[in-house]
């Protein structure tokens, strides 16, 4: 009998239908029963095969409690836990979006507890256990680092030394180990709960695939040499279109995405998929222009736009943008286009830093394109990829186009960020521009590294950048911010609420004892003023 290997997930919903992902043990049919006030509704798929891994995607269109069968058999809800819903989004969006990033897959024992903290992801679904659902998020946002390929943990490395002694050692390598790599980050009875009755929609970042992916020209040409780097891009990009990307489109996108048609029609023969994805993935790395993994939902009067700040990248030295020529018509289509009363914009790197780093990233970005000599470059580059000094400011030309674009729409933007691994709100000087930070879910910094952030970043930065950037004599950038409250260093997960005047969010934070609030602000037009 077919098993359930990972999932239920409940992915893409709006106000009609939602769709629900699975991976199974062996090819079978699928079938998702809702039950709810006009009785008990089936929907069915059939499962597609890539590198022996099988995998299905169910669109209902019902709402209430759901059970999952694989050929007839029953296999979710699990004996000991509640039911997992399907709730549709209401006509005039989300209430609440709960947001973040950065969440390491380890165990919640007593050790781990003290290195990693308290899993505030998993905090959360043993709270909305006992929360009536009319008060639960009504869709979640993951803004990158999933998973940590190239910092698997120790369950994962006993994995990957089990089966070669070949380079990496220490890092994922292929398809295979990917999906060992997911199946522990959302196999935890709580997040498996949590995941299959929230909505979820998601972007990668850099740890998905490896720290500082596509920083830098020069980094792609240095992982270029990397003898196993082919396989384990190909391997980390179908990984994410197949655990991910596949969830974040609609069914009507889905119907009409080629390469789910030929896994599908490939699974439908009795064949595997796998060269058929590696295929895609293969182009997607080689040729971003060709591929986007940027989306786009009207959600009521909120318009949510999903940007890849990661894979777009042009990285042509003189001509680095953070988003290609093409996605950036793109997003400028979607920033124009009527229909939206705000726009809430989730980007994995954040757009507005504190102004100090901002300012040295600037700085860093010119001298490592030349404007200090042939020799500063070489060090500016060097000193790029060791701090990581590759956001939004890296990519200056970009950073003024989306700043100036953003000042034109006229109508409130909500940026959505993580990666830095502390919280933040930063508010835009007399524009309805805001910056909200949530990171880390579960992989906070030492107090060490705390201390550091906080000279560097807020006091150091501070007083150094701008003259550093009017040495490298960068142009005033088109408008300025503050931060207004924060930097919060804790593990955390944010609620933005958007049924409220003015929208508010709330950082919640975890301890043994559950859940507890870290801050809340209101995102009012007089701040930062």
């Amino acid at each position: 009998m077919p098993e359930l290997v990972l999932g239920p997930l409940l992915r893409y919903v709006d106000t009609s239908s939602a769709s629900v992902w699975v991976e199974t043990d062996a090819p079978c049919e699928v079938t998702v029963e809702v039950r709810g006030e006009a009785g008990v509704t089936r929907s069915r798929a059939r499962t597609f095969s890539v590198h022996g891994h099988h995998y299905a995607i169910v669109d209902v269109d019902a709402e209430g409690t759901y059970g999952v069968r694989l050929d007839g058999e029953a296999v979710w809800p699990l004996p000991d836990r509640p039911p997992s819903h399907v709730r549709f989004l209401a006509p005039g969006g989300p209430r609440r979006v709960m947001f973040g990033s950065c969440r390491t897959s380890v165990p919640h024992d007593a050790p781990h507890t003290l290195s990693h903290g308290v899993d505030v992801l998993r905090a959360y679904g043993c709270a909305l256990v006992d929360t009536p659902p009319e008060r639960w998020p009504d869709l979640l946002l993951l803004l990158g680092d999933q998973v940590y390929a190239d910092e698997p943990s120790a369950e994962m490395l006993e994995f990957i030394g089990r089966r070669r002694d070949d380079e990496p050692k220490t890092e994922v390598a292929d398809f295979e180990e990917y999906a060992e790599l997911y199946r522990i980050a959302w196999s935890d009875p709580e997040i498996r709960w949590l995941l299959s009755t929230l909505p979820s929609a998601m972007i990668f970042d850099d740890h998905d695939l490896r720290d500082d992916f596509n920083t830098s020209a020069s980094w792609r040409e240095k992982m270029a040499k990397v003898p196993w780097w082919p396989r384990r891009v190909v391997s980390g990009l179908g990984a994410y279109w197949v655990y991910q990307h596949l969830g974040n489109m609609s069914p009507r996108e889905r119907a009409q995405d080629g390469l789910l048609a030929g896994l599908r029609a490939a699974g439908d023969d009795g064949r595997d998929g796998g060269k058929l994805l590696d295929a895609f993935a293969e182009h997607a790395y080689d040729v971003p222009a060709d591929n986007r993994w940027s989306y786009s939902r009207d959600l009521g009067g909120t318009r949510l736009i999903m940007l890849d700040s990661r894979c777009a990248r042009r990285l042509t030295p003189g001509d680095r943008r953070m988003i290609d020529p093409v996605e950036w018509e793109w997003l400028v289509g979607e920033l124009r286009r009527e229909g939206a009363e705000r726009f809430v914009i989730g980007t994995s790197v954040p757009f507005l830093l504190p102004a100090g780093i901002h300012h040295v990233q600037n700085w860093n970005e010119a001298l490592a394109q030349g404007a200090w000599g042939e020799r500063i470059a070489r060090w500016s580059e060097a000193l790029r990829q060791a701090l990581d000094m590759e956001h939004w400011a890296a990519f200056r030309g970009s950073f003024e186009e989306l700043s100036r674009l953003l000042a034109e729409v006229g109508r409130p933007v909500i940026l959505l960020s993580g990666d830095v691994h502390y919280s933040y709100v930063a508010k835009a000087v007399k524009l309805p521009v805001y910056q909200l930070v949530c990171s880390p879910i579960r992989n906070p910094l030492s107090r060490t590294l705390r201390l550091a952030n906080i000279v560097a970043q807020f006091g150091v930065a501070t007083l150094i950048g701008g003259l550093l950037a009017r040495l490298a004599k960068i142009p005033r950038t088109p408008f300025s911010w503050r931060i207004v409250h924060g930097p919060w260093f804790s593990n955390a997960v944010a609620n933005l609420t958007l049924d409220t005047v003015p929208p508010s969010v709330r950082w919640d934070t975890a301890t043994g004892a559950g859940l507890s609030e870290m801050a809340t602000v209101k995102l009012t037009r007089a701040s930062a003023r």
